[in-house]
């Protein structure tokens, strides 16, 4: 078994919105490459993210709620592993 602290940021993230949002879609794309040698580049390559999500659970919300469940889902990877994120969120049937 994995240990989550050890485990990839990536799986980590796909693992908890998986988890807490039941996504349609989700994808979780690694940008850490983009940013080497840049403020918040801790080495790991695992630092900065996109996450473009699609959950039946954003229905009626607006974008700043919907971004929110997703922070709230990874918090302490944010507080800890993660310098940056990106975030595309939406219901099923937008574009």
């Amino acid at each position: 078994m994995t240990d989550a602290a050890t485990a990839p940021v990536a799986d980590q993230i796909t693992r908890r919105l998986n988890d807490m949002l039941a996504p349609t879609r989700l994808d979780v794309i690694n940008e850490s490459h983009h940013h080497a040698g840049h403020m918040g580049d801790d080495g790991t390559g695992e630092s900065h993210f996109r996450v473009e999500i699609e959950s039946p659970q954003f229905v009626g919300l607006g974008r700043v709620a919907r971004q929110r469940s997703v922070n709230n889902a990874l918090a302490d990877l944010l507080a800890t592993r993660i310098h940056a994120l990106t975030i595309k969120a939406r219901a099923p049937g937008e574009t």
